[in-house]
């Protein structure tokens, strides 16, 4: 047994499921990181790039990601990551609200859901509880 594993299967340890959150303002990425931390354990990104690089690395069962961001689409972002991991839970916040573009993104990425800025801290947590509890569904499915 590797001392990871060791330290996942202690007694009483409970495991976080792993979010990431994409947002290229890093105000709002603290209060989102600050409302999910005592839930999950949180990984953020700043572009989409970097983002792209972190779920190379790490497994995650949600991310949340911003819809436009300076150097790369969240949306762009999104299609890449159902395409690498289908199980992965993915939510876009915008401040959009043509309904055109939502719907295209929905389906494009396969959303879980769109949040629509600002985003009620309330609503954030128990849309990354309902993703989480989908990915875990979709990942037995297979």
């Amino acid at each position: 047994m590797k001392p990871a594993d060791a330290k996942a299967a202690a007694p009483g340890v409970v495991k976080k499921d792993a979010v990431l959150l994409v947002d290229d303002e890093k105000a709002l990425l603290e209060v989102f990181t600050t409302a999910l931390s005592p839930l999950f354990e949180i990984t953020t990104a700043t572009t989409a790039r970097e983002a792209d690089f972190i779920l190379q690395k790490k497994a995650f069962k949600v991310v949340v990601a911003d819809h436009l961001m300076p150097g790369g689409n969240g949306m762009n972002f999104l299609v890449r990551a159902r395409e690498e991991f289908p199980h992965m839970q993915r939510i876009l916040v915008t401040g959009y609200m043509k309904p055109e573009m939502l719907l295209r993104s929905v389906n494009e990425a396969a959303l879980f859901r769109y949040l629509l800025k600002p985003v009620a801290i309330a609503e954030l947590i128990k849309v990354v509880q309902d993703a989480a509890k989908m990915h875990d569904l979709s990942a037995a499915a297979k």
